[in-house]
């Protein structure tokens, strides 16, 4: 037995289902291993010994790679010092002017440990403010893991997402007839539409700027959910080449390169409704991760990393494309090039997309055929050639498989 189904057999013993939530590997096929063992940059290593080109950066956090050795000697010096305290430590301030002088439409930041938390509590400060209660938003879109923003999952009641209006993304008019529901708190938008199972689609500048504008006539507050897409496509925020700046928007997953923390950033118009909430968690204000967050972005900011990034999905998507195209298969790349996915013309079913991974996977490199990609500053150019190697030879296997399309 290998030790990945071991920890499998054990696990199943003591915790619900043996593992649960999007990481659970039996959701994603059964060459996905389970748990995993260590990892350094653009790598990581199973409990088996099995090496992997991570294109998932362990689904969004990862942004400087594994290990950073900038970021973790930040953390460490901090917790050397103290971490989780009676109170915050003076790190929760620094990163708050940092917060505030990166992103123009912050005037303020309030802390929490993960993106629910940080769309949770955005559209608390915005139901605070205006005193309504329903919030708009895109059909099919995640925003996290509470009852609000869950569909359909056990333990969910409707009543729990009664305030939810929905309407289609990219679409300004599907936007005003939601809005005529009335009531409306806030308009809760993601940078582009990057829901499982389905291309990835930019939002359109026209789109953009009418969501701003409704939210300004009705008295709403307009909130970016930068939970996936904050720091890898703008420090600024994702909408800032739009001409386009939200009340409020929620930031997490590669914020801190792997520590716990989230943020809530505002205007000074909901400055007052911000402070009114009790809203608050027993290690909301750890000061360690602060503190690898702080490095982080700094660290983004001084190596011009998202460019880094940008180069280096550019480089992927050109090798994917030119192998697919070899081995006579269709393929749509979608999305940022360092947020990218790729899925196969007329596969429905994800087959073929399925097929792929696995092949990837037994060739080393760790992606997903359902959820998007992403890619870190560890990405170099000798990485993503090497990632490429690997991915031909899936690609063959592919073939061998399917047959060319």
């Amino acid at each position: 037995m290998s030790v990945d189904a071991e920890l499998r057999a054990r696990a199943a013993k003591v915790i619900p289902g043996g593992m649960y939530g999007h990481l659970n590997a039996a959701l994603h096929g059964e060459r996905y291993p389970q748990f995993f063992a260590r990892a350094q940059g653009a790598r990581q290593w199973d409990v088996d010994g099995r090496e992997y080109i991570d294109l998932m950066c362990s689904w969004g956090p990862m942004i400087v790679g594994h290990r950073n050795p900038v970021v973790e000697a930040a953390a460490a010096a901090q917790q050397a010092r103290g971490d989780c305290l009676n109170g915050p430590g003076p790190i929760m301030v620094e990163l708050a002017e940092l917060l505030v002088e990166t992103i123009p439409a912050a005037d303020w930041a309030m802390f929490s440990k993960n993106g629910t938390d940080a769309t949770t509590q955005a559209l608390m400060v915005a139901r605070a403010a205006t005193g309504r209660t329903r919030v708009l938003v895109a059909h099919g879109a995640y925003h996290g893991a509470d009852p609000w923003c869950t569909p359909g999952l056990s333990g969910v009641t409707p009543n729990q997402r009664a305030d939810n209006v929905e309407f289609a993304y990219n679409d300004l008019a599907s936007a005003e007839a939601a809005a005529a529901a009335g009531d409306v708190a806030a308009i809760l938008v993601t940078p582009f539409k990057h829901d499982s199972f389905e291309d990835q689609e930019f939002a359109e500048a026209e789109f953009a700027r009418g969501v701003r504008a409704l939210a300004d006539r009705i008295g709403a507050a307009l909130v970016i959910d930068e939970v996936r897409a904050g720091w890898r496509l703008d420090l600024r925020g994702s909408w800032e080449g739009f001409g386009v700046r939200p009340d409020l928007s929620a930031w997490s997953k590669a914020m801190a390169n792997g520590h716990p923390v989230a943020a809530v950033t505002g205007v000074e118009a909901l400055r007052g409704p911000a402070q009114t909430l009790y809203s608050t968690g027993s290690f909301w204000f750890s000061a360690s991760a602060m503190a690898a967050a702080k490095a982080t972005l700094e660290l983004l900011r001084d190596t011009g990393g998202v460019a880094l990034m940008e180069r280096a999905g550019e480089r992927l998507r050109a090798g994917l494309a030119a192998q697919a195209s070899a081995h006579g298969f269709v393929v749509n790349q979608t999305g940022p090039a360092q947020i990218p996915w790729l899925s196969f013309a007329g596969d429905e079913t994800l087959a073929q997309g399925i097929a792929w991974a696995g092949h990837c996977l037994a060739e080393g490199v760790y992606l997903h055929p359902w959820h998007n990609w992403f890619l870190s500053t560890a990405h170099t150019d000798d990485e993503i050639d090497r990632a490429l190697l690997r991915t031909d030879a899936a690609f063959g296997k592919l073939r061998t498989e399917f047959g060319a399309a």
